[in-house]
């Protein structure tokens, strides 16, 4: 087998490898290819087809593996631990000294053999229905420039990490929670599975009402004391889980203030 760099042009070759059960994963693979700056993606190949392929996305010093999926005719061949210490020796020369996944059952034996520990883990939800008394909370502002500085650090006290050129790709479509003059929450619709982070409850709780016009699923840590029970409260249970996993260097992050995650890829 061969290691070689993913290109653009090889993203029409992945149809092949759609997971059961996951969204198409052809747009993540034009984002990564498209933006090689801080994502190197990698494939790896036997004599006549791509067995297997992941990416490293690279936030300063902090490195987020992504997509590692192994041909369904390929797996159980180690092909899977081949790929990520792939990745992790690509993050780990590129001075990055926490590398973070999210590891779903099939994949999570495999990356503790690599080293990672579980930090927490993702609660998953779905068919939720809006209800007719979830009106959207007068606090909640479109995006105004102003509002940038706020949401910045939010994010770096949430995430404790670099990201916010990220983020701003996404500013523009973007929802502030502001009680009074101080911004506690906001929403980015077009980030990911459309992204929440707040720091209060009622900021929290009243931007996930809002995403709920448009989305009937959800997806925060099990640490959000305050989505669950608002969730519960409606009788929603979560129907899955998936660990959030890391090796290196253990950072500072509020997972408290997670209302909806980005995606797999990034947290």
């Amino acid at each position: 087998m061969t290691i070689e760099a993913l290109n653009n042009s090889d993203v029409s070759l992945l149809d092949e490898l759609q997971p059961s059960g996951w969204g198409t994963i052809l747009p993540a693979h034009e984002f990564y290819t498209t933006n090689t700056d801080f994502c190197s993606s990698i494939r790896i190949n036997d004599d006549t087809k791509i067995v297997g392929i992941g990416t490293t996305v690279i936030h300063s010093d902090v490195a987020w593996l992504a997509h590692i999926i192994v041909h369904s005719e390929n797996r159980n061949q180690g092909i899977g631990q081949l790929i990520t210490q792939s990745l992790v020796k690509d993050s780990q020369a590129k001075k990055c000294d926490t590398i973070y996944l999210i590891a779903t059952d099939l994949g999570a034996p495999v990356y503790t053999k690599a080293g990672f520990e579980t930090e927490t883990e993702y609660l998953f939800f779905k068919d939720i229905k809006a209800k007719e008394s979830w009106r959207i909370s007068g606090n909640i502002l479109p995006f105004h420039p102003d509002h940038k500085t706020a949401i910045a650090a939010i994010d770096k006290l949430t995430s404790g990490e670099d990201r916010m050129f990220h983020l701003e790709r996404h500013l523009k479509d973007g929802f502030v929670y502001q009680n009074k003059t101080v911004i506690e929450g906001f929403y980015l619709p077009t980030f990911g599975e459309g992204l929440i982070l707040a720091t209060s409850e009622e900021a929290g709780i009243q931007l996930m009402k809002m995403r709920f016009r448009d989305h009937d699923n959800a997806c925060f840590p099990k640490d959000n004391i305050h989505a669950i029970d608002f969730l519960y409260k409606y009788g929603y249970k979560e129907f899955k889980t998936a660990k959030r996993m890391r090796l290196g260097k253990q950072r500072n992050w509020n997972p408290l203030n997670i209302y909806n995650r980005i995606g797999g890829n990034i947290g």
